[in-house]
Formats: C-alpha cells, structure tokens, sequence
C-alpha cells in the first residue's frame, strides 16, 4: 500500500499543486434557453446507444428542441427505462397515456407497430409533441425552451393561460431540471474550466487514502466505497451528490479524455454503450491517476484511469448536480404525495383548462392533456 500511495503521489504532485495555484474556474450556469447549444449533440456514453442514434436523428424536429435536450427530458421523465409505468399509468421511456399515445406515435418510427414501450416509436412521438406544443405557445414571451417543457408537463393550455411557467412546483422543477440535466448530455465545450471546490474536492479524498474500502459505505463510519467517497468529497465543498456512480454520471458537462482537468469524475461501465452499466468513479487528479476506492479488500489509493472499461468523464456542476439529484427518482416513479403543490386540476385526464395541442392532432381524436405527474 505505501508503495503505491509513494508512486501514485510522484505522478499526481505537479498537477495537483498546478490545481491549487488555480483562480476560481467558471462554474455558472444560464437557467434559460440562452444555455442551450445550437446543436445539442448527445456527448458519447450519457444515453444507450440505439436510443442516442434516434434523438439525434430527430431532436431537431423544431428550433426550441435539441438532441440534448430531448435526451434530457427523457431521462427526467424515465431514467430511459422503457418499461417503466408511473402510477397514472404513464407508460414507457416518454410517459405517454395509453388514450393519447395514438395520436403522436407512427408506424413509420420502429418496427411497423406503434408501442410506447419501444424506445424508437415513443422518442419519435415525444418529439413531436414537444414540437407541437412549441408552435402552439409560440406567441407567448419569454423563454420558448421553458415554455415547451412546461407544456409537456402540464399541458400546453396551462402554458396560453398563465403566459409561461404555470405556478405549479412540480412543473417549475421539471423545466429548470431539464435546462440543467442538458448540459450532462450535451458534447462536451473544450472551453470549461476548473475551480476551487474540485481543488477542495480532491484534497477531502486525498486525506483519506489508505482507507480501507466498504461495499456500500458513505463515510458514516470512515469508509467508503467508490460513489460514497465521491458524494463525500463533493458534499464537503457544498456540492451535494446523487449517491450512486451512474447518477453521478448525470452531474455535469461530459469531457474526452484528452481534456480532463482534476476533480472531473471518471467512470467504468461493463458495456460501454450503456450508462446504466456503471459500476465504478474515481476522482481525476491529473497526470493520468485518480483516487478511488476501487474494491474490497483494497484501500482508498492513487490507480491509473486508463482500463478497458473505461467510459468517460464528467466535470460536476453545481445546477446540474442538483437536477441530477432530483432526477434520481423519474418523474413516472413520483406519487400525489410527493408532489402536494401540483396542477390544482388533480389526477384527471381531462382538465378543463389545459387542452391539448390544437395541431396536428388529428381532428376527433384530441390529446386531453393531464395534471403534472400523469402526463400526456
């Protein structure tokens, strides 16, 4: 064990005082559609690959909709899991209602049939109705981006009859989360920089090698495991952390390797085509080393980031970790009661003032819009 602690040190010594010598990196983030990339391509291994090449394909379906956003929204709405049912009876990775999903879904998208269980027949319509409902709000100021997501989540008449945002908690939170998850999904800007609390983050763990490690272990007792010294070292510096390694995938901005700074988050997937495959993170601290707990038995120690399972990086932000702390739980696994300041229109599928988008539904089939929660 001293052996490596001397030798991981050697490797990390000049970066990490380089890091300490740094000035407060840029680490603010636009709460408005003005933070959107123009192109919002999906940064590689944030979303499973078949369903990564289907967003890409039509998130530009409309101006206000991008790739990562659109991978955004679905991650909020689902965790991409496309057999999840909320307890509305939501169904799939885009939490439509059986009664409307007729009207946004084609036999053209997938395989001939028209399942919202089948990610390439429900991103498709997910983007269509998100672009309808654009077009319908499109006369009311204000931010279009924010405009839209809150009509997918409360229905578009919520959006006419409030002029924006209605006054609803569930429905602020979705729109700011998404706005914030979207930069977790998007290609990485090579122009980010480091701060202070990577700085700090790292020097938490850096106290704390030799550690023995603990399957399952948040510091409580002094031990860690991977994720639990993650969310340990960031929570230190005010950041508080989603708790396992493939949440803490979704806290920030991904980076390729050729551009990692310390206190960028490096993670390992047994398929590195799908995110949910993560099972271990380590905090880069330059010169090609992390700290990490790696496995039982082993200790909180300095290991080279380079393996075969090696998927990539994230560069935690503040915004983002606090969407991807509430992402935890998809908007379909949420209950009545975990939202009380919902719609005042309830549980119905049918409030009287959220109607639907007016086009294109197909005129006597209308998309009765439904109470936060519910969804379309």
């Amino acid at each position: 064990m001293k052996t490596s602690i001397v030798v991981g040190a050697s490797l990390v010594a000049t970066p990490f005082l380089l890091v300490g010598a740094i000035v407060v990196g840029t680490m603010s983030v636009a709460s408005g559609s003005s933070s959107l990339g123009t192109v919002g391509r999906i940064a590689e291994g944030t979303v499973p690959a078949a369903d990564a090449a289907i967003m890409d394909q039509v998130g530009h379906m409309c101006p206000t909709l991008t790739p990562s956003l659109l991978a955004a929204q679905l991650y909020q709405e689902s965790g991409f899991d496309p057999t999840i049912v909320s307890p509305a009876g939501a169904v799939g990775i885009a939490q439509f209602m059986p009664g409307t999903w007729p009207n946004w879904s084609s036999p053209q998208d997938g395989d001939g049939k028209q399942d919202p269980r089948n990610p390439a027949d429900a991103i498709p319509a997910a983007a269509r109705y998100d672009c309808a409902i654009a077009r319908q709000v499109s006369g009311i100021g204000g931010d279009a981006v924010a405009n839209m997501l809150a009509g997918y989540n409360a229905g578009p008449g919520a959006v006419e009859q409030y002029q924006g945002i209605p006054p609803y908690a569930e429905t602020q939170n979705y729109v700011k989360n998404i706005e914030a998850l979207e930069q977790a999904f998007r290609a990485p800007d090579p122009t980010l920089a480091p701060s202070d609390m990577a700085v700090r983050a790292i020097a938490y763990a850096y106290n704390r090698l030799g550690t023995p490690y603990e399957w399952g272990g948040d510091g409580t007792d002094g031990r860690f495991d991977c994720s639990g010294l993650v969310q340990a070292a960031y929570t230190s510096v005010g950041i508080t952390m989603p708790r396992t390694a493939s949440e803490q995938w979704y806290t920030g901005p991904h980076v390729p390797v050729d551009q990692l700074q310390p206190g960028d988050l490096v993670f390992y997937a047994t398929d590195l085509s799908n995110p949910g495959s993560i099972h271990h993170v380590g905090i880069y601290v330059g010169g090609g080393v992390m700290i990490d707990a790696p496995h039982t038995g082993a200790v909180i120690r300095f290991d080279p980031i380079g393996a075969a399972d090696y998927l990539g990086a994230t560069r935690p932000q503040p915004l983002v970790v606090g969407a991807a702390v509430d992402a935890a739980t998809p908007q379909a696994k949420r209950t009545a009661s975990q939202n009380p300041d919902q719609n005042p229109a309830g549980t119905s599928q049918n409030p009287p003032n959220n109607p639907a988008p007016t086009t294109p539904t197909p005129t006597g089939n209308q998309n009765p819009a439904v109470a936060p929660g519910s969804k379309r």
